[in-house]
């Protein structure tokens, strides 16, 4: 009877990656092996961070007991106190408290792509997912909440309080919706890279190993000017720029003027859009009817330009299977390129890879 009373409402799905047994496996790690990892997951832009942080030792220093004091608290476990009061886990008594004992928390930060509304400002969207161990029928640890906040944590301690209870099988917006999708990635790509064994009865969220390091080859090169160029180069012109790529990539960051020439000459060589960071909704519509090849007309709001048109531009584009994608020049111009909407996730991996720097728009 106390076996079943003991799982009842528990995080423990057997065919969720995010569940019990899969994140004190993960905890397990941090807290025997190594507390912190950075590292790259397949279909997740940038780093993956995972940080294995307490109460009150992480939070008890100068700059956090300012963030504390900043915050209306006293010390760390008030702190704390106030987040186990939104996730409805029973706070911590004085007497608790005087023991100092310490309560161990996992903070899982990556990006992902934007919400519909942070695409008018942003490339990429921060997700923390902040997880907190807790008892459910039990007197024994066996189950988890977490903590959600699409915000960048400038000020850690108000990082936390802002975060939000976050129901995994109940997202109450877009932000939330994606995140929880990567997380899923994010959990199997951790496993993957501390050979955590999945059980047979999760339901992953991809067939691929997640974390396996793809190498720079000439074949990678040759699929990135394939996918840039949607196709639309001569085999001889592609086995020429695919050679030049490669052997700026071998020269390493010592020459990197000269690889950033090369990306240029490669982007100027095929049918690109180089442009000054101001430019006009008529200059948009004209170049990029050129590298489509059909007359691109879009709606806009009067007195609008440059990147505020972007939304529009790939509006229009979405509907014939495109989408508006940029060399980032690292400086006070673009260089535009269009891409096969289904082609857009494999270059920013390929980008990735090749260190040749893309950005969605």
């Amino acid at each position: 009877m106390n076996f079943f009373s003991n799982l009842f409402g528990r995080n423990s799905d057997p065919k969720s990656i995010i569940s019990f047994d899969i994140i004190n496996s993960i905890y397990s790690y941090l807290y025997s092996e190594q507390y912190n990892l950075e590292f790259k997951v397949k279909g997740i832009q940038e780093d993956v961070i995972v940080n294995l942080y307490n109460f009150p030792t992480s939070l008890d220093h100068e700059e956090g007991n300012a963030e504390i004091k900043k915050a209306g608290f006293n010390n760390p476990y008030e702190v704390l106190n106030e987040l186990y009061k939104k996730m409805d886990i029973a706070a911590l008594s004085d007497d608790a408290i005087q023991e100092g004992l310490e309560y161990d928390f996992i903070h899982i930060q990556f990006y992902s792509e934007p919400t519909s509304e942070e695409k008018k400002f942003f490339k990429r969207s921060v997700k923390n997912f902040v997880i907190f161990f807790c008892c459910t029928n039990s007197l024994e640890t066996n189950d988890f909440k977490i903590l959600y906040s699409g915000r960048h944590f400038f000020d850690y301690t108000q990082g936390l309080l802002e975060s939000e209870l976050l129901d995994i099988d109940n997202p109450k917006n877009e932000s939330q919706a994606i995140g929880i999708k990567d997380f899923k990635l994010v959990l199997q790509g951790i496993c993957q890279y501390l050979d955590i064994e999945i059980p047979e009865t999760v339901e992953l969220p991809s067939s691929e190993n997640l974390v396996e390091t793809e190498e720079a080859t000439l074949e990678t090169f040759e699929e990135f000017v394939k996918l840039v160029t949607r196709g639309n180069i001569e085999e001889e012109e592609l086995k020429k720029q695919s050679k030049i790529l490669l052997e700026n990539y071998q020269k390493g960051s010592t020459e990197y003027h000269a690889i950033v020439f090369g990306h240029f000459d490669f982007f100027e060589s095929i049918d690109a859009w180089n442009s000054d960071w101001k430019f006009d909704p008529e200059d948009a519509e004209y170049f990029i009817s050129e590298m489509i090849g059909e007359d691109l007309n879009f709606e806009y709001p009067e007195e609008t330009y440059s990147h505020d048109l972007f939304p529009y531009i790939q509006t229009a584009l979405e509907k014939r299977g495109f989408e508006l994608m940029s060399y980032n020049t690292n400086g006070d111009n673009y260089l535009f390129f269009v891409a096969n909407k289904e082609d857009v996730d494999r270059i920013l991996e390929l980008s990735e890879i090749t260190k040749i720097e893309i950005d969605q728009l």
